[in-house]
């Protein structure tokens, strides 16, 4: 048993940052072309396209706003366009806009708009350009890239969880919307995860942090993207609606 894309297309928004690249790697070493989306990283985009083609995968980076729905229909063009594919397979909307976190009073409403646009916007722009094509395949699987913050609600928290919270409703809705199809939706949720930007960090600056995950230790990108090729691939054909924390126990989602 094993986790095989061969023949599948999958898009990953935000596939230049820590994770998404780690995510995109992970989609192509089980057999499944690309489409790396990045906004402004131009240079690693390309970095990435040479390296998923070295390993024997096609890839096309496709670049845009995905606040914007035009740029999810110009996305879905320019990927049947350059893949020669009717449609995408998989879809993984890793892409988030980055804000600096304060408390309610002293956040700016700007960033409640751009969480909202980040978390749920740009996974309803995708749905309408991509899902047609699944319902016609009679299969395909959309994921969202969710967080622990959606369920810890700390302080600061305030407009990421806000979006993450509606992104999770949205998620809910979808799959009820487009099981018939076979089309599965789902969220992983990652913890603060270990990546690039993180290895060569001070020893121990974490140890607040772990003291409060079952497993003792932050998880890794590899991990977080292990969970996201599970739920591309047929293993999990019979899994839709689900919020999946990948953070050591850190949340638990309870009945």
């Amino acid at each position: 048993m094993q986790l095989d894309l061969t023949g599948k297309t999958a898009l990953v928004t935000g596939s230049t940052g820590q994770l998404g690249r780690v995510i995109a790697r992970t989609l192509a070493s089980c057999g499944a072309d690309l489409a790396l989306h990045y906004i402004n990283n131009e240079t690693k985009a390309l970095e990435l396209k040479q390296e998923i083609e070295a390993s024997g995968r096609q890839a096309v980076i496709v670049q845009g706003d995905i606040t914007k729905q035009e740029t999810a229909m110009q996305m879905r063009d320019q990927i049947q366009a350059s893949l020669g594919v009717a449609g995408v397979d998989i879809v993984v909307a890793n892409a988030v806009i980055q804000y600096e976190w304060t408390t309610v009073l002293e956040q700016s409403p700007e960033d409640y708009i751009s969480q909202f646009e980040s978390c749920v916007l740009q996974s309803v722009y995708l749905a309408k350009a991509f899902i047609p094509y699944m319902k016609e395949a009679r299969g395909g699987r959309f994921i969202g890239i969710n967080t622990e913050c959606a369920m810890q609600n700390f302080e600061t928290q305030s407009a990421y969880t806000a979006g993450k919270r509606g992104m999770d409703g949205l998620y809910r809705v979808l799959a009820k919307e487009v099981g018939e199809y076979q089309i599965t939706v789902n969220q992983v949720a990652p913890g603060w995860t270990i990546s690039d930007r993180d290895r060569n960090s001070e020893p121990g600056h974490d140890e607040g942090y772990t003291r409060t995950v079952p497993l003792k230790r932050r998880g890794e990108d590899q991990e977080i993207a292990n969970a996201v090729a599970f739920l591309a691939s047929d293993l999990s054909s019979f899994i839709t609606g689900a919020y999946i924390p990948v953070n050591g126990g850190n949340v638990m989602p309870a009945i």
